[in-house]
């Protein structure tokens, strides 16, 4: 039976995958995107329209007829064009809008470990949102991936990058938290799978493997035909390093936040595997491509017409 899907975001990353798995069904997809005339590859196949945050009617009416709303909306850092208190603030418009449009469900990527209680505004305005979910009484499901891979990611492609390019490899501290990567295509189909199932839901998006951080970086040096010399590094000076890089590439390579988040193990769960793609292969079966170039995040918020992977 097929149906009509509003995914959020599905010119950008993870939102694409999951429009590519909608389409390949037989279902009808529209858009909400910030970059409604973004290169795309689907042709006509995917109605865009901009979002209306600032207009309740409007963002209503954009999504007036659907069965499912898939929102992969998010940013990944405080910038000063964007910010995560108006990403909470933008996902608790949608969320509203979603249930004057009678919507049947709601599926939401999330991240692994929220909390109200978090010091980190990632996780914890994940956490916001989660609850009001809960709270509007539509029926959803919460996916919480870690770090996501495959074409087009940003994490696992620089780290490649990184070790194409220097001689040693610092980690954070002692590299020994954990992180469970899940491929995009994986969370794809968890997504669409999720979005056919009733009541509430939460479910840890990870992938089949759990690697220690410094093991990943030794993974993914070896796949590439890299490896390198990996040290432990304080975590402050190891910021540092990263900004400075971050200005010459003129992008943000990685915040203090995400630094604590990962070095705290918050992208390691206790949970079973949703994936089935493993990266150790993944990576080798792309090494002629993985990290031959940089992916710059912020380069993919100022130019909102070519592709990503043109960027």
């Amino acid at each position: 039976m097929t149906g009509t899907y509003v995914v959020t975001g599905a010119f950008g990353y993870s939102g694409k995958s999951i429009a590519r798995r909608l389409l390949d069904e037989g279902h009808t997809v529209r858009t909400l995107t910030d970059s409604p005339r973004r290169a795309h590859g689907f042709g006509d196949r995917i109605a865009a329209s901009p979002f209306h945050f600032d207009d309740p009617r409007a963002l209503t009416a954009s999504l007036e007829g659907a069965d499912v709303l898939i929102n992969t909306y998010w940013v990944r850092f405080d910038h000063r064009d964007f910010t995560h208190a108006l990403a909470v603030e933008n996902t608790l418009a949608l969320f509203s809008a979603a249930r004057a449009a009678g919507i049947g469900r709601v599926v939401h990527i999330s991240i692994t470990n929220p909390s109200l209680d978090s010091p980190l505004p990632y996780f914890r305005g994940k956490a916001q949102l989660e609850r009001a979910l809960e709270e509007s009484g539509l029926p959803h499901s919460v996916l919480r991936p870690a770090v996501l891979f495959g074409r087009e990611d940003i994490l696992i492609n620089n780290i490649a990058w990184a070790l194409r390019r220097f001689p040693v490899f610092g980690v954070f501290g002692d590299g020994e938290y954990g992180i469970q990567p899940i491929h995009v295509d994986d969370l794809a189909d968890l997504a669409v799978s999720e979005s056919k199932q009733v009541g509430r839901r939460v479910i840890d998006a990870i992938g089949p493997e759990t690697f220690i951080f410094r093991g990943l970086v030794e993974e993914i040096g070896s796949a590439i035909g890299k490896p390198r010399r990996i040290v432990s590094v304080r975590p402050s000076l190891a910021y540092l390093a990263t900004s400075i890089l971050g200005r010459m590439l003129n992008d943000v390579l990685l915040t203090r936040e995400e630094i604590e988040g990962l070095m705290r193990g918050l992208l390691c769960t206790h949970s079973r595997p949703t994936g089935e793609t493993r990266l150790s292969e993944w990576a080798r079966s792309h090494a002629d491509t993985l990290g031959v170039r940089y992916a710059a995040e912020l380069a993919r918020r100022r130019n909102r017409l070519q592709a990503y992977e043109d960027l």
